[in-house]
């Protein structure tokens, strides 16, 4: 098995700085990788939210339109007369 020693301490000047080159850029990289999943993450995030609310929105709709709903008022007559026989019989 092959063992790479990395001894920075040992290294010339030139090796050093473009081990810290190298270290720099993956550490930039690093960050634009995570910003980025966290871009797409809430982007993805926002969709399933959005799809969500329109699956309800769209059941709340279908239930609300199934039963007929009115307004109405309530009139109250009064009770006709009762019936009256001509005298005499």
């Amino acid at each position: 098995m092959a063992v790479v020693d990395v001894n920075l301490r040992r290294g010339s000047l030139a090796e050093r700085i473009v081990f810290g080159i190298l270290a720099l850029a993956l550490l930039v990289l690093g960050i634009f990788f995570i910003a980025a999943a966290l871009v797409a993450g809430s982007i993805l995030a926002a969709v399933a939210l959005l799809r969500l609310w329109w699956l309800r929105r769209r059941v709340r709709k279908t239930q609300k339109e199934r039963y007929l709903s009115t307004e109405y008022t309530v009139v109250e007559r009064e009770e006709p007369p009762p019936p009256s026989l001509p005298p005499g019989r």
